[in-house]
């Protein structure tokens, strides 16, 4: 539990009582891993303050973009963890998972500005944009990439691999019973499948604790059958720590596990607008998350323990900064997509597995005219 005032439980409820955060621990990490945790946050930071600064001058994006500024903790410690071959299944806020499975970000810039040389040819967007060479894959309908993980890590466990499935959404995931039948079957099966829910409490307008009794789903699971741990989403050592540790129940084979994050967004929920003129956040608790930046909090310890200076971190600015401009570059200038036959991206006249499968299947025993059957008792 982070700190907090006596009898404060970890919840959006109470979590302004936190005050200033100051439970960030160093000591037991390299300053390799601490600086790497560093660059992961800053880069996708900047990366999201560029494209939202571009989204409107000249409206050359071509598609929504649902920000995470101000959530970058879990994605960058995720990033130092994941394995190349483990699938990351992620919500339509996907541009921090994009980056955390170490998908090219040309490709995402490109795909956002509806560009042949997109992850998907400029076609999906954001909100559905995927990657099959990084295993990563997003998903516009709420809950809907939840269920497919749970069935891609079935299928790593009936195959006997080593693997593991990462599934990350937001609270209103838990809105969709689709969300509870993937959690119970994941825990029911103990299948590979480590959930990673970033609360932020707010599903667009709408506070989660307005729709639910409590914000809490480590609570809630518990009779699933899968392993939760709740923890501060802006302590991006206390995320590098905690989703190693699940990471690890999950890859031994010990079950699923879900970790459950409390963030913020500082951002609209779609777009660069703000969109505080509806007033469902208090000014109050916008404050509170911006005052506890995950990027400023773990910075402040790195410049009092020496291991970032001035002239370091104006190395790596400069750093991310020219691989903006180059992805802004590689995006701008390629080519829009030619005419497209849009029957065959949803639907293929072929159908070479079940054409191989029926026609090995033998029938010769089957009798169509035989009568239906009828349930008797024993």
């Amino acid at each position: 539990m982070p700190a907090h005032k006596e009898g404060c439980q970890l919840s959006h409820r109470t979590i302004v009582a936190i005050g200033r955060y100051r439970d960030l621990r160093i000591e037991d990490v390299d300053p390799a891993t601490l600086l790497l945790l560093y660059r992961q946050m800053l880069r996708l930071r900047r990366t999201e303050e560029a494209l939202l600064r571009e989204y409107h001058p000249a409206d050359e994006i071509r598609c929504p973009v649902h920000f995470c500024i101000g959530q970058e903790a879990v994605p960058a410690a995720l990033s130092t963890l994941v394995h190349s071959d483990d699938y990351l299944f992620s919500h339509h806020r996907s541009s921090g998972y994009f980056f955390a499975k170490h998908a090219p970000m040309r490709e995402f810039f490109a795909e956002i500005y509806g560009r042949s040389t997109g992850a998907n040819g400029g076609k999906a967007g954001s909100q559905d944009i995927s990657h099959t060479p990084s295993r990563f894959y997003s998903g516009a309908i709420l809950s809907g990439a939840i269920t497919i993980a749970v069935g891609v890590a079935f299928g790593l466990q009936y195959q006997g691999l080593r693997n593991i499935v990462i599934s990350a959404f937001g609270e209103g995931a838990s809105d969709e019973g689709a969300f509870w039948e993937a959690i119970n079957y994941a825990g029911l099966k103990k299948l590979p499948i480590l959930f990673v829910c970033e609360n932020n409490r707010y599903a667009t307008y709408s506070d989660q604790l307005k729709r639910q009794a409590s914000d809490n789903l480590c609570e809630r699971i518990l009779p699933f059958g899968v392993r939760p741990k709740r923890i501060f989403g802006n302590d991006v050592v206390l995320c590098r720590k905690t989703i190693a540790e699940l990471m690890n129940y999950v890859r031994s084979g010990q079950g699923s596990a879900l970790v459950e994050a409390y963030t913020y967004r500082w951002n609209g929920h779609v777009g660069p607008e703000n969109d505080d003129v509806n007033e469902y956040r208090p000014v109050e608790e916008v404050q509170f998350w911006k005052n506890n930046c995950p990027i400023s909090l773990l910075e402040e310890k790195l410049f009092e323990a020496g291991h970032l200076g001035a002239d370091l971190k104006t190395a790596i600015e400069a750093e991310i900064a020219a691989e903006i401009a180059e992805n802004f570059h590689y995006a701008k200038e390629s080519p829009f997509p030619s005419d497209t036959a849009w029957r065959s991206l949803n639907w293929d006249e072929r159908s070479p597995l079940a054409d191989e499968l029926l026609a090995t299947r033998p029938f010769s025993g089957f009798d169509q005219h035989q009568p239906d059957a009828r349930l008797e008792p024993y």
